[in-house]
Formats: C-alpha cells, structure tokens, sequence
C-alpha cells in the first residue's frame, strides 16, 4: 500500500493554488489550456480524481473495524458518495477546454493563440 502524507496532500493543493494564482495574472491562453488540460482530463483529471478520493474515503470509514456505525455514519458516507459522484460529473469539462481551444485557435491575427 503507498504511504501518502499529509504533507504530500498539501503539496497538490499548493500546486492548484499557484495555478490558480498563475491563471489570475491574464497569461496567454494557450499556456494556460496547456496547463489545464491534465487538470481536467477525461480519464485521469481533477474530477475524476476527486471523485475516486471520495468514495475510497467514504469505504475506509465505513470498512474500519473501529467505526462507530449507526444512522449517523450511513448518513455522512451517503453524502461522501453524492459529492464524490458530483465531482466524477464534471469530468466532461474536457470538451469544454476542446471547444475552447478551437475557438482561440481560430481567432484573427494577434488574438491567435499557440493552443495545440
């Protein structure tokens, strides 16, 4: 089983927030969709991810032998699962970066951008 830290958590969440930070200054958008596209990839994206990260929490919880279980605990684990299956939704955020891209890969003169 991998050892994943806390530190290791906060690594990937101060990775988004410098991009969010980076997306803040107005770069050109075909660096910034380069940098997106892994975010929001179909199959191995942020949502998707989430989504994954979610319910493997909500299992762990409710699998652990020392787990109080009752009402309460089925109710919180059904609510890990409904935003896990919200996130894993946003996955088709894929084709709204595709269109995007088409869309500024066909702007006029220096509007143009590098989107590949």
């Amino acid at each position: 089983m991998p050892v994943v830290t806390a530190d290791d958590v906060r690594t990937a969440t101060d990775t988004l927030s410098r991009l969010t930070e980076y997306l803040r200054d107005a770069p050109d958008p075909g660096q910034a969709l380069t940098l997106m596209e892994p975010l929001l990839d179909e199959y191995t994206g942020l949502p998707i991810q989430l989504g994954d990260t979610l319910r493997a929490f909500a299992r762990a919880v409710l699998d652990h032998p020392e787990t109080p279980h009752g009402p309460a605990l089925h109710t919180l684990v059904a609510e890990l699962r409904t935003a896990a299956w919200q996130q894993t939704d946003q996955y088709d955020l894929h084709y709204t970066l595709d269109e995007l891209r088409s869309l500024l890969a066909a702007a006029p003169g220096p509007e143009r951008c590098s989107c590949r």
